[in-house]
């Protein structure tokens, strides 16, 4: 029996946190609710100490809540997917969870199934698999492995914070260069670029892309979505520098939030363009599961005077629910306010020339490198 601890008592701890509330997910049984009742404030220091830790003891010394990390003891790296509305059906996640925070992340209820909440648990314990390229090396050289594209940062993002310590990204690029197997990379993080090396070889040989996913060019709005996310300038800098290295990127309007972001579609796009991206694409917001009751508190926390046209404009894309999981709908939604939103990208990247330029990665090229100690053929 597991149970998750609410931590919404007070806001000072999750500063810098995208979630405001940490509910139990939807397989719990029991939920626990910190409540402040008043005797950590009134009780003497020492007694504050015994009843709820140092840290309590006065107003002004509540902690930030720290970031956990925990090894993830997968024994396979490549997730598949037969999903008719998605251009992949190979993915890898070198992480679950995100340090990113963003409060709209359609991944945020895979945390249920560890027994966490997919509110402040998400973004704050961190399961990241070491062994990923290990693993990587051993499914590519499976007898009759067929190569695809693979598909990484689909789920929660490969350079998150952690990844500058853990370096478990860069081994995973590694490892598809070595193989000359082709990648599709998503990210909002600019440390990316510590990757451009890697990246440019595998870029030279048809086999990388890169997509940045630029939500807002408001950095007020970035910070209160997408609180430990690079800034918009960040990632408008990093595509400028990849796409100047040769390797073939696009951006990601994405979640497209009506009433909220949807109005900067345009402008997005037309600065992407001027840092050199190729390609661009969107996604309507989706929130399935716990998702919609925690961007719900979101709103009415961070935009009250908008958080019902907000949600109003969802439903209308929706079938008057706050989500449809349906095929093919579920990225772009149905009504006219989604059709509006869709002739709009669509004119926009017509106007910018996007899109039109983008070629297929390459598959043709894929072999399996000698392993340690392997004699090379002679013919």
């Amino acid at each position: 029996m597991t149970t998750v601890l609410d931590i919404t008592a007070d806001p000072r701890v999750l500063r810098g946190r995208g979630a405001i509330s940490n509910a139990a997910g939807r397989y719990e049984r029991y939920a626990r609710v910190l409540l402040d009742d008043g005797w950590a404030r009134s009780a003497p220091a020492p007694a504050a100490r015994a009843l709820y830790g140092a840290a309590v003891a006065q107003d002004d010394e509540l902690p930030p809540l720290k970031t956990e990390f925990i090894v993830d003891s997968t024994r396979t790296i490549i997730a598949r997917n037969q999903s008719p509305d998605i251009s992949f059906d190979r993915s890898i996640n070198p992480y679950r969870g995100c340090e990113h925070g963003c409060v709209y992340c359609f991944a945020r209820p895979t945390h249920a199934y560890l027994g966490m909440s997919p509110g402040i648990d998400f973004e704050s314990k961190l399961f990241a698999k070491p062994n990923a390229a290990e693993l990587l090396a051993k499914e590519l050289s499976a007898p009759g492995y067929v190569p695809r594209v693979i598909a990484i940062g689909t789920n929660t993002d490969p350079y998150q914070p952690i990844e500058k310590k853990l370096r478990i990204m860069r081994s995973v690029l590694e490892v598809l260069r070595d193989f000359r197997h082709p990648v599709g990379i998503v990210t909002k993080s600019a440390l990316v670029l510590r990757d451009i090396d890697i990246l440019g070889e595998m870029a030279d040989m048809g086999l990388a892309r890169v997509a940045l996913s630029i939500t807002t060019l408001d950095r007020k709005l970035a910070r209160a979505m997408e609180p430990r996310a690079a800034t918009p300038p960040k990632r408008l800098e990093a595509l400028k520098a990849l796409a100047s290295a040769g390797i073939p990127t696009s951006v990601m309007f994405a979640p497209v939030i009506p009433a909220l972001n949807d109005d900067e579609m345009e402008s997005v796009l037309a600065a992407a363009k001027d840092a050199g991206v190729r390609g661009a694409g969107y996604v309507l917001l989706r929130l399935p599961l716990e998702i919609k009751d925690l961007f719900r508190e979101w709103l009415e926390a961070q935009r009250p005077h908008r958080a019902r046209h907000v949600m109003s404009l969802i439903k209308q894309m929706r079938g008057g629910k706050d989500y449809d999981s349906q095929w093919h709908t579920r990225m772009r939604g149905t009504g006219p306010y989604a059709e509006m939103i869709a002739r709009r990208f669509r004119m926009a990247t017509k106007r910018l020339d996007l899109n039109t330029q983008m070629k297929p990665l390459r598959t043709d090229s894929f072999k399996r490198p000698p392993a340690p100690g392997e004699q090379l053929a002679l013919f």
